[in-house]
């Protein structure tokens, strides 16, 4: 799963549906998300793109996206935020989730 960053996140969301991770290293949750994160993301491969953002690496996106805690997935469609999920979620959850946009 790609890392984006403030100066690609745009470009990023603008097309299609993606789901944003934002995370930190040393948030806990965040390292048990990232591999059910990496298996919904194969499963939904060429249907929804996904990526991770670290909030303290690019504090300006997640500061403009108001991401207050960590793990948020952000849904967006066509750069526009449809849905997010707060918090640890198991594969089922975030398959649900990325396909409701």
């Amino acid at each position: 799963m790609e890392e984006v960053q403030d100066d690609s996140f745009e470009a990023l969301i603008k097309e299609g549906v993606t789901v944003i991770d934002f995370f930190a290293e040393w948030c806990g949750p965040c390292r048990m998300l990232s591999p059910v994160l990496e298996e919904v993301s194969e499963e939904l491969k060429g249907k929804v793109k996904f990526a991770k953002l670290d909030i303290d690496k690019n504090h300006v996106t997640a500061k403009a996206h108001h991401v207050t805690s960590v793990p948020t997935l952000i849904l967006y469609k066509d750069g526009e935020e449809k849905n997010r999920l707060v918090g640890l979620r198991d594969a089922a959850a975030i398959k649900d989730f990325a396909l409701s946009a």
